[in-house]
């Protein structure tokens, strides 16, 4: 009997077409995982050349740590602003430009052209804007307005990150609900005129539920992205005023790297990981109650 059969044949090749993303898999995500997970029970001395089994002391810290329950405080009110800005503008755009008038493509154009810069230079650029004397104030002044020092203020400085971030990604979600918008059949809305409903009665009983599997998608992606913000934090506040601006991946990024305590950074992955793993399943859970066709 022939070893070589066709559906072992046509099993090979389904093996062969799946292996890469696989291999990438174990390699950039289920092997890293399993050494910050391994690193966390250790203590590593990098500068002293020392790597010490220390079992569950780190977690046992983690639950003693004030400063990374300050961190966690930040990264909810970073994360809550962000989202909430982020998704209704990212909305409000879609559903403006959406509109059959000239000049929508020009529009366009220039809200989604942030996300293709350079993360690195907008935040700098931005960083020069909110400056005391910076373009920002400047146009305050215009209007007779005294601008505050952005960045030095606990409040300020805050809102300044999540401000410069929405203004950079905002594009991404617009045009996803752009696309999502333009799916939305045009006779739901003639026969909802037809039957006397408002705009906003349209918007909430047709556009919210047919583009709601759009939202669903830009909401874990925006969830899950307002929690790896880095580059903003550390270019703009370097976690300041005090502890106000210091998301929790910044703190790991202190122990880690400024600190060298790598074993307790790693745990701090840990939590991380699984902070972000938790969100985006209790998201996908609640998905049944609200988006269409999933109930």
């Amino acid at each position: 009997m022939t070893f070589w059969t066709y559906r072992r044949r046509d099993n090979l090749v389904g093996y062969l077409f799946v292996a890469p993303a696989l291999l990438g898999s174990l390699a950039f995500v289920l092997i890293p995982l399993g050494l910050v997970a391994w690193y966390s029970l250790n203590e590593w001395n990098v500068l002293g050349g020392t790597f010490e089994f220390i079992g569950g002391e780190n977690y046992k810290q983690l639950l003693a740590d004030e400063k990374l329950r300050e961190s966690l405080v930040a990264t909810a009110w970073f994360a809550a602003g962000l989202v909430v800005l982020n998704l209704s503008l990212a909305l409000l755009l879609a559903v403006l430009l959406n509109q059959k008038l000239r000049g929508t493509t020009l529009f366009r154009t220039l809200f989604f052209s942030p996300v293709l810069v350079s993360l690195v230079a907008w935040t700098l650029v931005w960083q020069l804007m909110l400056q005391p004397d910076g373009s920002v104030n400047g146009l305050l002044s215009v209007f007779g307005v005294d601008g505050p020092n952005w960045l030095r203020g606990e409040t300020t400085a805050m809102v300044s990150v999540v401000v410069v971030q929405v203004i950079k990604n905002v594009g991404l979600n617009m045009v996803l609900f752009l696309a999502a918008l333009q799916g939305v059949p045009a006779p739901l809305y003639e026969a909802a005129k037809i039957d006397g409903a408002g705009a906003w009665r349209r918007f909430r009983s047709i556009t919210i539920p047919l583009i709601s599997p759009t939202i669903l998608l830009t909401s874990i992606i925006t969830i899950v992205g307002s929690l790896q913000v880095f580059a903003q934090i550390a270019v703009l506040t370097q976690g300041g005023p005090g502890t106000s601006t210091t998301v929790l991946i910044y703190y790991l990024y202190q122990q880690a790297f400024q600190f060298h305590h790598f074993g307790y950074g790693a745990t701090i992955s840990v939590l991380l990981f699984v902070i972000v793993a938790a969100l985006t399943l209790l998201q996908w859970r609640m998905r049944r109650k609200w988006v269409l066709h999933e109930s």
